[in-house]
């Protein structure tokens, strides 16, 4: 990751953790969940453990869609959103994947205009 996107990570996690967690760091899976919660769109509530894992699920399909991984298919009847899988990614060491979805959640809060 470049300095200047280090920097934005590191402010983005602080606005997040402030925001969200009174100030305790956000780890990606954390700033996952907030994304799936997002696209879910349905505000925040109480979640169960099989849908915080769906929702995390959402937040990276959503993330890789504009890469062409997946395609957004619509909602089901509870307004879940579903994603087909179009192309899968190249296998990606640990630290690879985490730099990948860091900048793609960077992309997104742009984009979202946070």
């Amino acid at each position: 990751m470049q300095s200047t996107e280090s920097e934005e990570w590191s402010q983005l996690v602080k606005r997040l953790s402030k925001r969200f967690s009174d100030g305790d760091p956000l780890e990606l899976d954390g700033i996952l969940f907030l994304i799936g919660v997002q696209e879910l769109g349905q505000g925040p509530k109480r979640f169960k453990k099989d849908e915080k894992m769906a929702l995390m699920h959402i937040a990276i399909c959503r993330l890789l869609e504009p890469l062409g991984h997946y395609e957004f298919q619509g909602y089901d009847k509870d307004g879940w959103p579903h994603y087909e899988l179009i192309e899968s990614l190249p296998m990606l060491k640990s630290g690879e994947q985490s730099l990948l979805m860091k900048k793609l959640i960077l992309a997104y809060f742009r984009e979202e205009g946070f």
